[in-house]
């Protein structure tokens, strides 16, 4: 049963002894990790599908070379363009959101040192400890957080370019 015990004990003094702060940056993480897989399933499951509908509405069309047809097949492009880059742009700014509340969590755990220091004077050093480990934990967890989503959001924008690439060269003129 202990075992069962151990990781839970051991994430809630993780999160204690990193400060209330540490609570935005993991829900921050959350929502990035979230959105990042939501991406990762629209191009598996969702992508594919609006690929060929695209393709199957611009074979249909009697007329690819008038100025009405190119403008529809900017639209079409248009399209999956956006539905391809939908959030990749929000999961990037709550990567360099991450850092910076791990910043603010440094600013609180500071405070509490200098609190301390007001309080029981610089010598006691058990005390300021906290105040230190509440400035570190969350400085450590914010660019871990933001890390840990760059190499993915980089592979789903460049996914995303190739993607509209590949539609404008497939909906030709012919």
């Amino acid at each position: 049963m202990y075992f069962l015990e151990a990781p839970f004990i051991a994430i809630r003094s993780f999160f204690e002894a990193g400060g209330d702060v540490l609570w935005a940056i993991f829900a921050v993480t959350m929502l990035m990790w979230a959105l990042i897989v939501e991406r990762v399933w629209f191009f598996r499951a969702t992508l594919p599908r609006l690929f060929e509908s695209v393709l199957q509405e611009w074979e249909a069309r009697k007329d690819k070379t008038s100025w009405n047809a190119m403008q529809i097949r900017a639209q079409l492009i248009s399209e999956v363009s956006l539905e391809s880059h939908r959030n990749i742009s929000i999961v990037q700014v709550l990567m360099v959101l991450l850092p910076l509340l791990g910043l603010l969590g440094t600013v609180t755990g500071m405070i509490q040192v200098f609190n301390v220091m007001a309080i029981a004077g610089t010598s006691n050093a058990r005390l300021m400890a906290g105040g230190v480990s509440a400035a570190t934990i969350p400085t450590m967890a914010g660019l871990v957080a933001a890390l840990s989503g760059l190499y993915l959001t980089a592979h789903l924008k460049k996914r995303a370019d190739k993607v509209v690439n590949a539609l404008e060269n497939v909906l030709t003129e012919s």
